[in-house]
């Protein structure tokens, strides 16, 4: 089956540049594109949706946290009532400005603490799967393979991708190193690639200990704003390629 390879876009802010994103778009099938709330602005909206219109990048909206300060990855306070209506009014301000781009809203990846937190929290993850699939049940749910997230999106009915990180380790529950421990995150582009073609291969995360949670795997997420991420996002297609996966969106 094909696999997505996608990078969070867009997420500078005014006159501040955050990645690469005209190289990544070169590099990847979809693309989820912050809103405004924890990176991102309108002007920087329609220019990361037009360059992916040109490239025949697929996009989506990357929601987070109101928290322009800490990249959206402090966790907040929030009701499952706030929850849905910053997914609702980011989803919404995307579909508007990809409209303005001449380009498509696709599917949606929540960001950050938000996510993280939805990770683990099965109300909080369907409270933010209502508010996408209020806002347009058409879309998919870019949803972290195995997590709380992914289930309130097929408890719905929604059409859910499952995600592993190319970047990120794992801890022995499946879940997401915290970026404050030791090697949360990884930056050398052979290590990250030859890990990501053996999850491929074997439909399973593989934790710091080398221990397989089976997982579906839909998509892969290299972070844009991460040192040496183009270096990485091609070392993994090139690996994907040779392994013999063909790289495309997961969106119909």
């Amino acid at each position: 089956m094909p696999v997505d390879l996608n990078c969070d876009c867009g997420e500078g802010y005014g006159p501040y540049v955050m990645g690469d994103d005209a190289a990544m778009l070169d590099i990847v099938t979809s693309a989820n594109v912050a809103c405004g709330f924890h990176a991102g602005d309108p002007a920087i909206m329609e220019r990361t949706f037009r360059l992916a219109r040109e490239k025949n990048v697929a996009i989506g909206a990357h929601p987070g946290f109101a928290d322009l300060a800490h990249f959206g990855r402090r966790p907040l306070p929030c009701t499952h009532a706030e929850a849905e209506q910053l997914i609702a009014y980011q989803v919404g301000a995307a579909m508007g400005i990809a409209a303005l781009a001449g380009h498509r809203i696709t599917h949606v990846k929540p960001h950050g603490a938000l996510s993280n937190l939805a990770c683990a929290n099965a109300d909080l993850a369907q409270a933010i799967a209502r508010a996408v699939k209020a806002v347009d049940p058409r879309l998919v749910f870019l949803a972290i393979a195995g997590t709380e997230l992914e289930h309130a999106g097929l408890s719905i009915g929604l059409p859910v991708a499952r995600e592993i990180y190319a970047d990120r380790a794992y801890a022995e529950d499946g879940t997401l190193l915290p970026r404050n421990l030791p090697g949360a995150v990884l930056h050398e582009p052979e290590e990250i690639a030859t890990r990501i073609a053996a999850m491929v291969k074997e439909s399973a995360i593989i934790s710091v200990s080398g221990r397989r949670i089976n997982v579906g795997i839909d998509s892969i997420c290299v972070h844009g704003d991460t040192p040496g991420a183009i270096a990485a996002a091609q070392a993994v297609r090139r690996r994907l390629g040779e392994a013999g996966v063909t790289l495309a969106p997961f969106h119909a």
